[in-house]
């Protein structure tokens, strides 16, 4: 790769920390901003988040930047820390008591693709030292959908890109990041540091810190009364032999039994689904009890269009009965997904799981969706698991699914939605309904959304932290598109906080709203309600009403009320109506806004009133004036950083 494109990647103001006389206070952060500014919102995790440009270093701090396929946008905050000689370190105070940690990082590709691994020394005040081994084998895609390893790939022929021709190679380089965990092996207290620096020989030519987040990990989880140990049907915690074979046995006698399985601290090879229906699979905790295994081709093409296998947890599918039952917590799958193949199922967890069945407390990471479920089915939680690193989306509720509580989860660095409710249409008119996503922490989805609905009925989006989409996408979106059902019942948005979200989409070369609603392929008539939400520095607009322009004049979006919300920071308007309909605005506060408030094109005919309505209620402050004003494309004003509401 040549040193002009690493320079464009790593775009951003330079700030040496060697300029800086005293070393930093420790700073915990959410999403890269002040805990105080997102108090109540997304999951309670059991970590501590510190981001690498508030530690201390003699590297350079690079961002902040949201120009997609750079480093600095996929980053955490948008901004992370380059190191690139012998020596170079980030060094972090410990705020709490900890054990173990998670390094989020990036290090180059291999110039033909496929990645390179890479030392990185980490010491604690100066002693004890390790050498985690990085690696980059598993980010690094481009081109276009649906991507590839190959630095050299060519666009894919007949597409409309922004880009100009010759394109310049490699092509939309993106998904730069990666993460590790490491156990500390002792409990270190508040205000012991932890260094990590560049070691004497390395492959890598510059190295790339985000966020690193410090836990407390309990001992393990000890065997439950009237459970099975893997282990005595033969698998092996040492992951040298397939366990996949002894974990159905396991099964199996436990189900006679009416007994639990339980994997025990081990890491434990499986590179295939295990299919799970009625049982209860209880691990040591997710950091102790690991299933890893690897992709691998299959000698044909299997009936659910796979051509690979790879470690999974799967109910059966619908169309075999779905699965009930069942119960999956504290354990980790490590699989080894490296590209997008959309037939495959090659997922964390898959199937039809429903029935009073649980998810808690599994680490899924390398996937390619953490949790993808196909309907119909029925009654499921899923909570405190962490979800990272996925080629494709975070999370996945799709056809017919209902009556899934989706709470307290981590999800970062998906390679598509973070989570997603999708009721695609069918001939047997099922639909998703009366879902919830609350209290869930969602970063940096590399492609689309964190949040998106698509179709369905009665669903619910509250209680959410957001922040970092990257390109093709924002923080909240409800879309009428790829196949959904109709919008019906009432769509709820409340209590969400978004943070960085609005950037640019790419195709259109138009900036996203925070929220956004896309009527493209029906009209959007069922009521949506946005409430109660904090909007903070979005990159364009924090709301976004939009229609695609062929269908300009035949879908609209109506019975869209907005109320009790703060917007504090826009880079233009706090509203882009670009679509016919209406929607009522109701004690909405806004401030530090580039561009006049409404941006008013509706459809864009500019004979008379504009086609979208916008009507203020009561209790608006600001400057909500001039909503016949309509810009293309207004310039961007950075806002100030967000701050407390007074």
């Amino acid at each position: 790769m040549t040193g002009v494109v690493i320079g464009a990647l790593l775009s951003g103001s330079a700030l040496t920390a060697s300029a800086q006389p005293v070393r930093p206070a420790p700073r915990e952060t959410r999403a890269g901003l002040d805990p105080a500014l997102v108090q109540g919102r997304g999951a309670t995790v059991p970590f501590v988040e510190q981001e690498a440009e508030n530690a201390w270093t003699n590297g350079e701090r690079i961002g902040p930047s949201r120009e997609a396929y750079t480093l600095p946008a996929e980053a955490s905050g948008r901004t992370a820390v380059r190191l690139t000689e012998r020596g170079q370190y980030v060094e972090f105070t410990l705020t709490r008591p900890a054990n173990a940690l998670t390094l989020r990082y990036s290090i180059p590709d291999t110039p033909s693709g496929g990645g390179l691994r890479a030392p990185l020394d980490v010491t604690v005040n100066g002693k004890r030292k390790q050498t985690m081994t990085l690696t980059s084998e598993y980010a690094w895609l481009y081109g276009m959908y649906p991507f590839s390893n190959d630095p050299d790939v060519d666009p894919n022929p007949g597409w409309w890109k922004p880009e100009p021709d010759p394109v310049t190679k490699p092509f939309r380089p993106n998904h730069f990041y990666d993460e590790q965990r490491l156990m500390l092996g002792k409990t270190y207290r508040a205000g012991d540091r932890v260094r990590f620096e560049i070691p004497r020989h390395t492959p890598a030519s510059w190295y790339v810190l985000d966020v690193a987040d410090f836990e407390l990990v309990a001992a393990p989880k000890r065997q439950p009364a009237r459970s099975l140990d893997i282990r005595l049907f033969g698998a092996d915690p040492t992951g040298r032999r397939d366990a996949a074979p002894a974990i159905d046995r396991t099964i199996a006698a436990a189900k006679k039994l009416g007994w639990s399985v339980f994997i025990p601290a081990g890491t434990f090879q499986v590179n295939r689904h295990i299919i799970v229906d009625k049982v209860t699979i209880q691990g040591a905790g997710n950091w102790w009890s690991i299933i890893k295994g690897k992709v691998l081709p299959l000698p044909e093409p299997a009936p659910d269009k796979s051509v690979h296998s790879a470690p999974g947890f799967y109910g059966k599918y619908a169309e075999d009965g779905g699965s009930t039952g069942v119960h999956l917590a504290d354990f980790a799958i490590e699989s080894d997904v490296r590209e997008r193949i959309d037939t495959d199922q090659v997922n964390g967890i898959g199937g039809a799981i429903g029935g009073g069945s649980s998810i808690r407390g599994l680490y899924l990471h390398h996937t390619k969706v953490g949790i993808w479920l196909d309907g119909p089915m029925d009654g499921l939680l899923i909570r405190d698991n962490i979800i990272v690193d996925q080629i494709a989306d975070g999370m996945n509720l799709h056809l017919g699914v209902s009556n899934v509580r989706a709470t307290n989860n981590f999800v970062r660095n998906s390679g598509d939605d973070g989570l997603a409710m999708w009721s695609e249409a069918n001939p047997a008119g099922l639909v998703n309904h009366h879902n919830v996503y609350d209290h869930n922490t969602v970063q940096t989805p590399v492609l689309a959304n964190n949040i998106a609905i698509y179709g369905g009925r009665d669903n619910a989006v509250t209680d959410n932290l957001v922040a970092d989409p990257i390109r093709e996408g924002s923080t909240l979106h409800a879309g009428s598109r790829f196949g959904s059902t109709p919008f019906e019942g009432t769509l709820t948005f409340a209590r969400n906080t978004t943070v960085r979200g609005g950037p640019r989409d790419l195709n259109w070369d138009l900036g996203l709203g925070a929220i956004w609603l896309y009527a493209l392929q029906s009209d959007m008539a069922g009521r949506i309600e946005i409430t109660d939400s904090s909007f903070l520095d979005s990159t364009y607009n924090a709301f976004l009403f939009v229609v695609d322009w062929p269908v300009k004049d035949e879908h609209s979006i109506t019975n869209v009320a907005v109320r009790n919300i703060k917007v504090d920071g826009t880079g233009t308007n706090v509203v882009n109506a670009r679509v016919g309909g209406w929607a009522t605005f109701e004690n909405v506060d806004a401030r530090n806004v580039g561009a006049p408030f409404v941006n008013n094109c509706g459809t864009f005919h500019f004979n008379g009133p504009p086609e979208f309505d916008v009507r203020l209620l009561t209790g608006n402050d600001g400057g909500w004036s001039g909503a016949t004003w309509c810009e293309d494309r207004p310039p961007v004003v950075p806002p100030p950083p967000p701050s407390p509401w007074n």
